[in-house]
């Protein structure tokens, strides 16, 4: 049996949400998550939650950003999307930069990696 079939793709009917999208064509977009139940019902026994969203250009395309937003309500998650979005492009540069250094490029800056932020 190979890796692909010991896959489990049973999902968790206990941990089911709805998504909306709440999108700024020009930065991101946030994912407004409701928890439902099974039936598709709204399950107010659990909070909901906001996941933002963008992506950076780089001459091998786009780098999806990805953090979660810790607010209550839609204009609370757009507050809190830019800071949310520096610390995870942050993050994954620091982890592209630990990447180099291991594939021994050396540590530092990513000099001329070509990555636009949103906006520019």
């Amino acid at each position: 049996m190979n890796d692909q079939q010991q896959i489990d793709f049973t999902m968790n009917i206990d941990d089911l949400y709805r998504e909306e999208s709440i999108i700024d064509l020009k930065v991101g977009a946030i994912r407004y998550l409701v928890p439902v139940k099974v039936d598709g019902t709204e399950d107010k026994s659990r909070d909901k939650k906001f996941m933002g969203q963008s992506q950076l250009m780089s001459p091998q395309g786009p780098v999806p950003l990805q953090a979660q937003l810790k607010a209550t309500t839609i204009k609370e998650a757009v507050e809190k999307f830019p800071k949310a979005m520096k610390l995870a492009m942050e993050a994954m540069m620091e982890r592209a930069q630990r990447m180099q250094a291991m594939q021994g490029q050396g540590p530092g800056p990513m000099p001329g990696s070509g990555i636009a932020t949103p906006g520019k």
